[in-house]
């Protein structure tokens, strides 16, 4: 699973792979900066684990072509990149463990779920939470 989340309205943007390399990774980062500008998202920076894709020479060139600035989370550090640990566990419990699946490859058909994001947890946003912060999601406009 690769996952690209707005660190300010926690919007996620998901997609299944079979790899974890370079061309994968940049890939969906790119059809996420698209994604994201189409609900009117701008990514300014990307902060990504120390995984072999993130520091390969392909990821730093599609950052800098897509204008979008590196971070990396300290190593061993993985309270660094919460919220994506978060959101994937949310995901886990609520999707990919919810039901027996006998193989990865009987869960894949099933997709991801439409609605990735978990219901706001009370915390203080409780009056706006940060979805709300994305203001032209499916369905807020006809």
């Amino acid at each position: 699973m690769h996952t690209v989340i707005d660190d300010h309205s926690r919007v996620a943007y998901a997609e299944i792979h079979d790899d974890e390399t370079a061309a994968t990774a940049t890939r969906v980062l790119t059809n996420a900066v698209a994604w994201f500008a189409e609900r009117g998202v701008t990514i300014r920076r990307v902060l990504s684990d120390n995984g072999s894709a993130y520091r390969a020479r392909l990821w730093t060139d599609t950052c800098t072509e897509l204008g979008v600035t590196v971070k990396k989370t300290r190593p061993y550090r993985p309270q660094t990149n919460g919220k994506i640990e978060r959101f994937h566990r949310t995901l886990a419990d609520g999707w990919a463990f919810a039901k027996f699946y006998p193989s990865e490859k009987a869960r894949r058909p099933t997709g991801i779920p439409a609605r990735l994001q978990p219901p706001p947890a009370p915390h203080r946003h409780r009056q706006n939470p940060p979805i709300t912060r994305l203001n032209n999601l499916a369905g807020h406009h006809s």
